[in-house]
């Protein structure tokens, strides 16, 4: 039971991953280069406008719960003490977990919220687009990255462990 408990669970995270990694390359292999390629008002406005929409979206959704998912599996790997493979999947949820929702929570959200004013008064700086572009987009590689490498990692463990 508890073996295609923790399948069930892994493959759904995993799908989750591929999706979320998906959204994260569009973004960093041409969304974001699409927008700066505007002048930087139109950027600016384009960009508020996406996260608004993200917010309202089944994005958010996945996001929440493939991080669940994967801060489930890694739990579950330093409680089951005899899992195979338990540090394996500990370090999948961790990546996951730490590279995909804490980046987004540390770096990128922040950097939303500044570009909609809501941290100075509805007052960009001057040039702060190009700032905003080179940083977010930064910070997404690595959400990409580690949204690749959880399920990368979850798939090695389902054909090892499974």
């Amino acid at each position: 039971m508890f073996d295609s408990l923790l399948t069930a669970i892994l493959c759904t995270a995993a799908i989750g991953a591929g999706l979320m990694a998906g959204v994260y390359f569009a973004f960093s292999a041409f969304i974001m280069r699409a927008l700066d390629s505007l002048d930087a008002g139109q950027a600016t406005d384009a960009m508020i406008a996406i996260n608004s929409v993200i917010l309202r979206s089944w994005f958010m959704v996945l996001f929440t719960g493939s991080t669940l998912l994967y801060a489930m599996l890694s739990i579950m790997a330093l409680v089951e003490v005899e899992l195979p493979g338990r540090w394996l999947l500990f370090f999948t949820g961790l990546i996951y977990v730490s590279g995909m929702f804490l980046c987004t929570v540390v770096f990128n959200v922040p950097l939303n919220e500044r570009l909609t004013g809501n941290d100075n008064d509805g007052r960009l700086p001057s040039g702060f687009w190009s700032h905003y572009v080179d940083r977010w987009t930064r910070w997404n590689h690595l959400r990409c990255i580690c949204s690749l490498a959880a399920l990368g990692l979850s798939m090695h463990y389902l054909m090892t462990y499974s």
